[in-house]
């Protein structure tokens, strides 16, 4: 399938605690702090506690094909969690997780050996002297609401801090928390053929 680049395509950084949306009612940060593009829109979500890859579009066909789990897109997270997670609970993320009544896809799963190389959230997260925390690299294939969290705390691990690194073949790359940069033509085509 092909999908012809229409209008403005963008990636951007979404820092911590702003909304993936122009307005709010009441006066919480918004996108509108971070960039001025008329007519782009976000094509999925990332909660206000949440931060990384926003992808922004004025092309209603591509943000469909990027938001509708029916193609599968993988998107790809770190998460900082409570305790190190064991064989047994990496297993159960890859395998799906119930989460109300549905059983997620199945997901790939890896803890990492080391801390990622992030910029420092604005408020840390919490410290508990006795808790360790680890990371993982899960990558999804569908967008329930606040799923990576929601899967995490299922398997006895709850999300303390949670960045998207990718939506199908594209990164974060060098962008830093409120940066944004246009994606190229051949970039708009490789997403429409994931």
């Amino acid at each position: 399938m092909t999908l012809p680049r229409v209008g403005r395509t963008l990636a951007l950084y979404k820092p911590y605690g702003v909304l993936p949306c122009f307005t709010d009612v009441q006066g919480r940060p918004t996108l509108s702090a971070y960039l001025n593009v008329p007519d782009v829109y976000p094509a999925g979500r990332l909660d206000l506690d949440s931060e990384g890859l926003l992808l922004l579009t004025s092309d209603g066909r591509l943000a469909h094909r990027i938001t509708d789990p029916r193609h599968h897109l993988p998107k790809v997270y770190l998460v900082q969690v409570e305790r190190v997670p064991d064989v047994a609970a990496l297993a159960k993320l890859e395998g799906g997780v119930v989460i109300a009544g549905t059983r997620t896809r199945p997901a790939q799963a890896r803890l990492l050996p080391t801390p990622p190389s992030l910029p420092e959230r604005p408020i840390p997260i919490r410290f508990r002297k006795h808790v360790p925390t680890a990371w993982l690299e899960l990558t999804l294939r569908e967008g329930m609401n606040r799923q990576v969290r929601r899967m995490t705390a299922a398997v006895g691990h709850p999300t303390l801090r949670l960045v998207r690194l990718a939506i199908g073949p594209i990164t974060l790359g060098e962008l830093q928390p409120g940066q944004w940069r246009d994606l190229s033509a051949q970039e708009v085509a490789e997403m429409a053929h994931s």
